[in-house]
């Protein structure tokens, strides 16, 4: 494995990392992945009753990230998630009921609800938020995805960026005493695009091991619209303490 280094990505960026979100400055969009609320309320279905506070961290993490957009004195103009907002495919009462908690907060940092974007993912079978759930969402230049389903709309000549979510991308680091995996970024080119492919937002659970997709039996390339072969050419960000950014160069060099 390549040595941990620490980069910094093109300024003035056109993008930038903030702990688990994108944010595009120029254009005050906030990007959130895949949030899975009700992944809490399905553990205590099945026996566990740890209770873990899922939804109360997210909304804590989300205080952080706004908090620290102002201190950088950009403006949030719309916030997007990625989809798989919820978790459980049936309905489920409890969801709609944290969802809204982290609406309101939402509501707080932008002008009206017409700026909050909902993509919809493989988990949200219906809508509960009153707001109209999208399959993809474009914004000048910019594509918004979940990443199960390709559209071909994303790849029109005017798209340079395409981000999605889904496959909860982290890495695992190891060395002769212990074994720790972070949730990572993706970012690579396919179809002449630039991808940006974003973790999962919530904590539980940090994700697949982008370790593992040198091995074909790992990676499915039906699961997602990237196949794994693109994938490995991926070059992998993790965000660390202070929002400093690591580069951990391609997948496929891992």
């Amino acid at each position: 494995m390549k040595p941990l280094i620490q980069t910094r990505l093109k300024e003035p960026p056109n993008y930038i990392f903030i702990d688990k979100t994108l944010f595009f400055p120029a254009e005050g969009i906030l990007v959130i992945g895949d949030l899975h609320i009700g992944y809490e309320t399905m553990l205590k279905a099945f026996g566990l009753q740890i209770p873990l506070n899922l939804t109360k961290e997210i909304i804590e993490d989300l205080k952080r990230i706004f908090s620290e957009i102002k201190a950088r004195k950009y403006n949030i103009n719309k916030v997007i998630f990625l989809g798989d907002i919820k978790h459980i495919f049936s309905p489920e009462y409890q969801e709609k009921k944290e969802f809204f908690q982290v609406l309101n907060l939402i509501e707080k940092h932008v002008k009206s609800k017409n700026d909050i974007i909902l993509i919809k993912g493989n988990h949200d079978t219906f809508d509960f938020s009153g707001i109209k759930m999208r399959n993809y969402y474009i914004n000048n230049d910019i594509a918004f995805l979940h990443g199960h389903k390709d559209f071909k709309q994303v790849y029109n000549k005017k798209i340079k960026y395409v981000v999605i979510g889904h496959i909860h991308p982290s890495i695992r680091l190891s060395d002769k005493a212990k074994s720790e995996k972070f949730k990572c970024f993706l970012v690579g080119n396919y179809k002449n695009k630039q991808f940006i492919i974003l973790p999962s937002f919530f904590n539980v659970i940090e994700g697949t091991d982008v370790n593992d997709y040198q091995d074909s039996h790992s990676y499915q390339d039906h699961f997602s619209i990237i196949p794994r072969k693109s994938l490995l050419n991926f070059n992998v960000y993790v965000v660390g303490e202070n929002n400093k950014i690591y580069d951990f160069w391609k997948v496929k060099r891992l």
